[in-house]
Parts: C-alpha cells; structure tokens; sequence
C-alpha cells in the first residue's frame, strides 16, 4: 500500500489557496454585482426558460451575460409580464432581484354596468394607448355575443398589454364568472340559456332606478313577455353606440332594428349593455307581481302599475 505523506505545511497552504480563492470570488462577485446596468425601470418579460429571457434582455441593450444567468438562477426566477425594477439603472444585484420579486406594473380599468361594449372599448384603447379599430376586431372574433359577455368590474391590465391580451384577459374572466353563474343557478352552463338570462338583466340594468327596483324591473319584463307585450322599453334603443342618446318619439320611429321593443315583440338578439351580477339576480329571481307598466315618479323612482289606466295616471303625476 502506498501511504502519502502530508505534513502541516502542506494542509496550511492548501486552505490558504482555498481562502484567497474565495476572497478573491467575494470581491469580484462584490464588484461585479455593484455596477450598474443601463435599463429602464419596467422591463417585460416573456414566460419561459431563463436563458431566452436573458438573450431577450441582451436584444434590448441590457448588458448581461452567461455569469448573469448562473447568479439569477442561484437567487430565484424571474415573474413575467411587465416588472417594475424599482429604479432605473439599477446594480446588477438590484436588477436581479427586482426580476425575481419586483411587481408587475399594471394598468386597471372599470367597466360600468349599463355602458355598452362598444363605447367601454373605445374608453379603454384611449387608456391603454391601444388601436381602438383591432381592440373592436379582435373582441368581435373571440366572444359569443356582440354585447353583455364582458361582466362590469375593474381589472387589472399588464402594463405594455397589446390589444389581443388585453381582450384575453377580459373575457376569460368574464366568460369563467358567466359559466360558474350559470352552473350555479342551472346546474350546468346552457350559452343560449344564460345569454337570454344575461339580456334581460341588461334591459333591468338599463331601465332601474336602483339596485331595489330591479327585481320589479324584471318581473314587468317577463309579464310581458308571457302576454305577448311589446315590452317598449327605451333602455333597448340605448343598444351600442345609441348607449348615451335620449330615445325620442323620432328615433323610436327612425329605428328599424331587432332592438326597438316598441316595433318588435320579444327580447333583442342578445343584451343591450354589461349587465352587474344585481341585474343578473333579478332576472334569475324576479319579484312576484302583476305589474304591467311602470314610470319615473317624481322622486326619481318609478311608479308600477298593473293597468294602462293606472299607468296614464301616473305619467300624469309623475316626473314625466
């Protein structure tokens, strides 16, 4: 057997290799760390493998290398989206943790109940600095219907978001709160079923003066419907771009569309506006009555009437 002889000098100098190897990786490491990258504050990041997305940084005039990857790797990975840094050119330290733990910027935007699609997408390409024309052209090929698919709330938007993510974004959550309504109250999802539901919600959302009323709202609908009633309802002249106009004995006249219950019986097509979960529950659960017609009182809200003669009787002493 061959014995190897190590003696105290030996092992001293080894470890003394050992410790100035490391001192020497600690200051560089420390150096290398503390100088600063020229980026700006929000950098976007792409979902995927980390080696794409430091390729992708170094396109855009980040100045980082293969020694970047192995120290980010080593720390975490990166969120994705668009990441607020912090601060603009930031120590390569900074900006890897700022890929790690910053927050992703966002944009938010509210859909109001009862504001038409149409004209909330237009709000939100003057927001978001979007093309309003493709905003219009990517919803119309993506969602089942022209109107009422897109649930009024507010949402937060990735900062940097182009038109297709955008509307992505709006209605997958949209159609997953629609469907889990749906199953909810039918024990399964039915699109023509619900969107007939949705409808009637957007005419009640349009039509009542208050959260209160709209369970009235709605039963006036379906008493109608059940009569064969002209429902005659201004609230579905104010379908699309029509959202904010007065509906006057001339416009009622002029419009020659699936939306003016005064000329067509039955519901629209399909809803007139983004209808709140309030006007969804009415229109699931509408209040019991007999009431055929109602008007705005003086008070703001509306006087119900179960016959023309009371109806008249009440426009007389109403606000209107």
């Amino acid at each position: 057997m061959i014995k190897i002889k190590t003696n105290k000098t030996q092992i001293a100098a080894a470890v003394f290799a050992l410790a100035a190897s490391a001192l020497l990786i600690t200051i560089f490491l420390s150096y290398y760390l503390a100088q600063r990258l020229e980026h700006s504050r929000f950098v976007q990041i792409a979902p995927g493998a980390l080696r794409p997305i430091i390729a992708q940084l170094k396109i855009e005039g980040i100045d980082l290398n293969d020694l970047d990857l192995w120290l980010i790797r080593a720390i975490g990975a990166p969120k994705y989206g668009l990441i607020d840094i912090g601060a603009e050119n930031a120590t390569r330290l900074d900006f890897y943790l700022g890929l790690i733990a910053g927050k992703a910027a966002f944009d938010k935007i509210t859909l109001i109940p009862g504001e038409t699609t149409a004209i909330a997408l237009d709000q939100i390409a003057e927001k978001l600095e979007l093309n309003a024309d493709l905003l219009h052209k990517i919803y119309d090929e993506n969602a089942p219907y022209a109107e009422g698919v897109l649930i009024p709330d507010t949402y937060q938007i990735v900062k940097g978001a182009k038109e297709k993510e955008t509307i992505g974004l709006l209605l997958d959550r949209s159609m997953r709160l629609h469907k889990e309504r749906a199953a909810a109250h039918f024990g399964e999802y039915d699109e023509k079923e619900w969107f007939r539901i949705v409808t009637i919600a957007s005419i009640v959302q349009k039509e009542a003066a208050s959260v209160e009323e709209m369970p009235l709202v709605a039963s006036v609908i379906y008493n109608r419907l059940a009569k064969n009633m002209r429902l005659q309802m201004d609230g579905t002249l104010n379908y699309g771009y029509f959202s904010h106009l007065k509906v006057t004995p001339q416009r009622i006249k002029a419009d020659n569309s699936a939306f003016n219950t005064y000329k067509k019986r039955g519901l629209p097509p399909y809803p007139v506006a983004m209808a709140s979960f309030e006007a969804i529950k009415a229109a699931l659960n509408p209040a019991e009555s007999d009431y055929l017609y109602f008007v705005r009182g003086s008070d703001g809200d509306h006087d119900f009437s179960s016959d023309y003669r009371s109806h008249i009787r009440n426009i007389r002493g109403g606000a209107r």
